[in-house]
């Protein structure tokens, strides 16, 4: 019985790790477009907002157990944030980009190749 009950919660926690990540945040009831590109990964990821909010937006990144990871990030103009992947190890990341002034945040996950 224990055996079927933890291939159940694998299967149901598997599935909510690895299903798609949004990749749309919520301010009131309007929807605030975010895309982070190529996924999988090898040397670097976009994250290209909808908005002109480059320079104020906040990115974290995790690992897909949840450990915080230390990201190096280019502004490369105000809709284009471009993260340094090149030197993580392979697997499965989760990237936050959180709004201060709006208090949107976005949620996505992908491959480092």
């Amino acid at each position: 019985m224990k055996a079927i009950l933890l291939l159940f919660f694998v299967m149901i926690t598997g599935q909510v790790c690895f299903s798609q990540v949004h990749d749309e945040s919520f301010r009131g009831n309007e929807p605030t477009k975010v895309q982070v590109y190529p996924n999988p990964a090898v040397d670097y990821i976009t994250v290209k907002l909808e908005t002109p909010t480059a320079h104020s937006s906040k990115l974290s990144l995790h690992s897909i157990i949840g450990n915080s990871v230390e990201l190096e990030q280019e502004v490369v103009d105000d809709f284009e944030i471009r993260v340094k992947v090149k030197d993580l190890a392979v697997g499965y990341y989760i990237i936050v980009v959180s709004d201060p002034q709006t208090s949107a945040r976005s949620i996505h996950k992908f491959l480092k190749r």
